[in-house]
């Protein structure tokens, strides 16, 4: 997406007033907003793919938190110094899955000498999909007055917000286990069953699909549906739905995934069935994002010059 923005330089930090993930999408949050020596981003959006886990602390050994000088994250650490902490510390942390990786134990000292200790686990565990979090985070701002460039006022107009949510996928409802089964299970069963970890599918993927459900809902009511996309791929099968599986096959298998997905067509949630459908105005995944390309293009141009926003754009 960032080639479609202002050319090859463009990076999507620049155009985004919040970008959020938790879990996979911390680290990818992590590589596209940290900066390098002249408070640029380190990485460009197409590098993700060979960011792992591991690296992190290798890549980011001293960086902090507060990215970008006009961040909404600056805005938070400000307030709380104390959350000031390494970007290593933050990817494990935000990367810790109960039952597959270790939950994550860091000190961080701060304002000459305090230190506060965090014992922290995936952050998919309260927020597997942080659009919501998101928005909430920017509202704050707005209402305490910090960021003129949203609103030039407490007063929020709900309309000019624009997200976009990516999923990082999920598995093929193959209705593996019923209700009839599941209440003959003991903890080992919902730890542990053909496979896969039935409890940690059910938190993970009801709250996701919550979220896309509030966040559609709160944009229809606006009349303002095409300024969210959510885009994810729920047909996975096998190790390509599998949390563990770090191949170098799954991993370029993930990858023709993630590439395929941009051909298919914009998907939104059916508030009466609950089920995400195709909507019939025959965009696809990678069209709506060159939209949203040049809107963000736009209001980035827009700030700059401190121009007044056209209506019908």
């Amino acid at each position: 997406m960032e080639e479609e923005l202002d050319g090859e330089e463009a990076r999507l930090a620049d155009y985004f007033d919040v970008i959020a993930g938790t879990s996979t999408g911390g680290l990818v949050t992590a590589m596209i907003t940290a900066p390098d020596e002249n408070n640029r981003p380190l990485f460009a959006a197409k590098d993700i793919k060979t960011f792992y886990l591991e690296h992190s602390p290798k890549i980011f050994p001293q960086k902090r938190y507060h990215i970008f000088r006009n961040s909404l994250i600056s805005f938070f650490v400000k307030k709380t110094p104390s959350l000031d902490a390494r970007l290593s510390d933050i990817c494990i942390s935000t990367s810790a899955a109960p039952t597959y990786l270790p939950a994550y134990n860091f000190k961080n000292q701060y304002d000459e000498g305090n230190v506060r200790e965090f014992n922290l686990v995936d952050g998919g565990v309260v927020a597997n999909n942080p659009a919501l979090v998101a928005i909430s985070q920017v509202t704050k701002q707005a209402f305490a007055g910090k960021n003129q460039d949203l609103f030039p006022s407490k007063t929020i107009d709900y309309g000019r917000f624009l997200v976009i949510s990516i999923g990082t996928g999920t598995a093929k409802v193959e209705m593996k286990y019923n209700a009839s089964t599941a209440a003959k299970w003991g903890v080992l069963c919902w730890l542990m069953h053909g496979g896969s970890s039935p409890i940690v599918d059910v938190f993970t993927q009801a709250s996701a699909d919550m979220v896309d459900f509030h966040s559609s809902v709160f944009f229809q009511a606006l009349h303002s549906q095409d300024n969210y996309l959510r885009i994810q791929d729920d047909t996975l099968c096998g190790t390509d739905a599998s949390v563990d599986v770090s191949t170098r096959e799954n991993m370029e298998k993930l990858v023709e995934i993630g590439e395929s997905l941009l051909k298919k067509p914009v998907s939104r949630v059916n508030l009466e069935s609950g089920v995400t459908e195709p909507i019939d105005n025959g965009d696809t995944n990678e069209h709506a994002l060159k939209k949203f390309a040049k809107i963000l293009s736009n209001e980035r141009r827009f700030r700059q010059l401190k121009l007044p926003r056209q209506t019908g754009e």
